[in-house]
């Protein structure tokens, strides 16, 4: 189990702005955005070991999805895991219809399956990170969602958040502004700029171990992990300064058990 801080170390003495990721962190879409990942690389590497007479070998969320795919851009994502598994495949263009065998083709095949999922199951908030978005609106914090996601859009208003962030840095503004994939810092620092405030005046929210050392590689002033998947100490080695299971312990009064 997570402790608390003595303290709440968030505070406007200190910083100015909170980034937010989405999947896992505001959202529990990261469990969708996982089966997808998991259902469309199955479906390529089950034609594929047929077509090679290689065995097939499924793609495994607990290791594949979290080494090679979560918290990146789409195509980065689809690029990491292939390399991993000595795959090559041509780039494509982001036009390319969902399923086809290239880099672009993969990707859209995932997102559309992740379309599908929330146009049917709706979305699941996590509501202490709600409470705690509300909290440090209500005291001035400017706010940010970053993402690498580029259903950013229809998530927010399927959880009915929108209107809670300043700012909204995502899959496609990666892509439209040509910025690095975390975990370079690039769509956080773009955040801070759009928002006005300095990295170190600034709080990155990540659940990804690319998200964690995005904040950590921007220098940020506190790159707080939220352990969803209980990997506390993991979080930790890779960049945040603190590690939560949930952004609602935030809310608790200071120096509970």
């Amino acid at each position: 189990m997570s402790q608390a801080p003595p303290t709440n170390p968030i505070t406007r003495e200190k910083f100015d702005a909170v980034l937010f990721d989405l999947d896992g962190v505001l959202t529990a879409t990261a469990k969708v955005h996982a089966m997808s990942w998991k259902r469309m690389f199955d479906e390529f590497l089950r034609k594929r070991a047929a077509r090679t007479g290689e065995p097939f070998r499924p793609f495994d969320i607990a290791a594949d999805y979290t080494s090679h795919v979560d918290g990146k851009p789409r195509y980065d994502g689809v690029r990491d895991f292939l390399r991993s598994r000595d795959i090559a495949v041509q780039e494509g263009s982001h036009d390319d219809p969902p399923g086809r065998e290239t880099v672009c083709g993969l990707g859209n095949r995932k997102n559309e399956l992740v379309n599908a999922v929330i146009a049917e199951d709706g979305v699941e908030v996590f509501e202490g990170s709600l409470s705690f978005l509300h909290d440090v609106r209500r005291q001035g914090f400017r706010t940010a969602v970053v993402t690498s996601s580029a259903n950013c859009d229809i998530v927010l208003e399927a959880a009915g958040m929108q209107g809670l962030f300043d700012v909204q840095v995502d899959g496609n503004t990666i892509i439209d502004e040509h910025l690095s994939g975390k975990p370079a810092p690039d769509s956080f620092l773009r955040a801070a700029e759009l928002l006005g405030v300095t990295p170190e005046r600034s709080v990155v929210v990540e659940d990804a171990i690319s998200g964690v050392e995005a904040g950590r590689n921007g220098e940020f002033g506190l790159v707080v992990g939220v352990a969803r998947k209980g990997n506390f100490d993991q979080l930790a080695r890779h960049g945040a300064g603190l590690v939560i299971g949930d952004l609602g312990e935030l809310l608790q009064p200071a120096g509970r058990q």
